[in-house]
């Protein structure tokens, strides 16, 4: 199986303790393959690239950035990437937001590409659509309002796949705050994959349920795992902040969750969306509790 980890990490761009008259100096210096040769070193692989960085760190995706990717990617390494999240919502009804959303998205798909990443992985709805999935209406309008989101998130991610050319099953709509069901049927009707966010799903943002239910639900369509643990969250409670923890500190049955996707013939990469020092104790349980999980690279 191969375990990898996320460039998005906020120390490496502020690392600790670094003086306020540096901060601003650090950040447009960033070396955005210099981060994910690191990542590479200290065992992991794939790096989730993080389209998010390219809001404050235009740089990180410029031609020579992309150019000392690709050499890494002669090593061995090889890349996911995160579509952008941050400011963006694609299923919004208001037009104009979709469409500027569409486009930073599909910016993000033509400037990676060359990569050939393993998959792209999106929010197919954003910070609006959760807003109104929690919204204290009546189950009725609830119902009516989201299926209007996810109408706006059906013209986008057609609009995505029109616009690009990547093979359906390239692009991997995540278990977010969301409801599980109208994300699924959006996979099924455009042919869609998955990323199952394990934490996510733990902590009931896509609704309630057994997870290993939604693993069977999702495993024909499974390109992609956001690994991380979380607390399971008790029905009509979502555990905002008890996910993205240390594997073995909270709920997720991970030995049987590995074994399921084993078993399943599963060999798609595992993203811990964790800080390094998180995800290298994580990869130490795993290698203590599955070591047969773990590569011999490792």
């Amino acid at each position: 199986m191969r375990f990898g980890i996320m460039t998005m990490q906020l120390e490496a761009l502020v690392p600790p303790g670094i003086p306020a008259d540096q901060v601003m100096m650090n950040i447009l210096s960033f070396d955005h393959a210099g981060l994910a040769g690191r990542l590479f070193d200290q065992g992991f692989n794939p790096v989730e690239l993080s389209g998010d960085l390219g809001m404050f760190l235009p740089h990180a995706f410029q031609p020579e950035a992309i150019e000392k990717l690709q050499a890494l990617k002669s090593r061995g390494l090889d890349y996911t990437v995160h579509l952008p999240l941050w400011s963006v919502e694609p299923s919004t009804p208001l037009t104009p937001v979709r469409q500027g959303s569409l486009q930073a998205v599909v910016d993000c798909i033509q400037t990676t590409r060359s990569l050939e990443p393993d998959c792209y992985v999106l929010h197919a709805t954003g910070a609006l659509a959760a807003e109104f999935y929690n919204m204290h209406i009546s189950e009725a309008a609830r119902a009516i309002i989201l299926r209007q989101f996810q109408n706006g998130a059906r013209e986008s991610l057609k609009s995505i796949l029109a616009q690009t050319g990547i093979p359906s099953r390239q692009l991997a709509i995540e278990t977010i705050e969301f409801p599980l069901e109208l994300t699924l049927e959006l996979a099924e009707e455009l042919n869609l994959s998955i990323c199952l966010d394990t934490g996510h799903v733990l902590a009931g943002f896509p609704g309630w349920f057994d997870f290993f239910e939604v693993v069977e639900k999702i495993l024909p369509r499974l390109a992609e795992v956001h690994l991380h643990d979380s607390r399971r969250m008790p029905p009509g409670q979502r555990g905002y902040g008890e996910d993205h923890k240390v594997l073995g500190t909270r709920d997720l049955e991970l030995g049987r969750f590995l074994d399921r996707l084993s078993q399943a013939g599963y060999q798609g990469p595992f993203v811990l969306e964790l800080t390094i020092p998180e995800a290298l104790e994580s990869l130490q349980f795993i290698k203590s509790h599955h070591p047969q999980y773990i590569p011999v690279s490792h």
